[in-house]
């Protein structure tokens, strides 16, 4: 496989563009954050590179690696650290194409907590259908011997436990650090991180005017979620 093929290209602009976006939505500080798409039939994972600051960012530098995670371009840049968080997901969630991680303030605030993200309002039914889960803690041994790779372990373990799809809920808190989003491209995993992001502010601030809110019933959820989404979703244009 030549690196040089035109889709590697296209992959590159829409990981690139798609870590712009989180400074642009006010999702990432600093270097906190990282984007990333992957190509099954073509084997590799495009993601951003490590430490690099978003002004200072090109499409070029967006790091290839295989569906492993290992770099395929001998003179590339350091892929991101979380990339192994990214191929555990990826080999998990066979439905997934794009992953982003950030530290955005409000969804860190729920990771930092250890709560689950209830479904106060249709805002939040209109992109995920139902709870938003929190992850329980790492073990220091997990912390310690391969951390990467264990907080990947950690989001499927979650999953798998609570029967939930990747598909309906793209979205996770990993207790202690941060949220994880995903979605079809890597514009809508971004537009799902910011989605997240919003929620979190709007259910704290529920919970300060009503200590003792409650979920909106199943059929508001239903109605909501299936609106946009599946066979009969009727929302938006053609």
């Amino acid at each position: 496989m030549s690196l040089r093929n035109p889709i590697i290209k296209e992959m590159k602009q829409r990981v690139y563009e798609a870590n712009l976006a989180l400074p642009q939505y006010g999702l990432v500080k600093l270097t906190w954050g990282n984007v990333s798409e992957i190509d099954r039939a073509l084997g590799v994972i495009v993601i951003k590179p490590s430490g690099v600051k978003y002004e200072q960012m090109a499409p070029e530098q967006m790091v290839v690696t295989d569906l492993a995670g290992n770099p395929l371009e001998e003179d590339g840049m350091k892929p991101s650290s979380d990339l192994s968080t990214h191929v555990i997901l990826y080999q998990a969630f066979e439905k997934i194409n794009a992953i982003v991680h950030t530290h955005s303030t409000h969804s860190v605030m729920w990771a930092q907590a250890g709560r689950d993200l209830p479904a106060y309002g249709t805002t939040h039914a209109d992109a995920f259908y139902g709870t938003i889960p929190c992850t329980r803690q790492l073990t220091e041994e997990e912390v310690k011997s391969a951390y990467e790779r264990n907080t990947g372990q950690v989001i499927v373990e979650t999953f798998q436990e609570r029967q939930l799809a990747p598909t309906e809920v793209p979205g996770v808190f990993v207790y202690g650090h941060g949220p994880f989003t995903w979605g079809e491209t890597p514009a809508k995993a971004v537009e799902n991180s910011l989605i997240l992001d919003e929620i979190c502010l709007m259910a704290k601030e529920n919970e300060k005017i009503n200590p003792a809110m409650q979920s909106i019933p199943q059929y508001l959820l239903d109605k909501h979620y299936y609106r946009k989404h599946g066979m009969h979703a009727y929302y938006g244009q053609k």
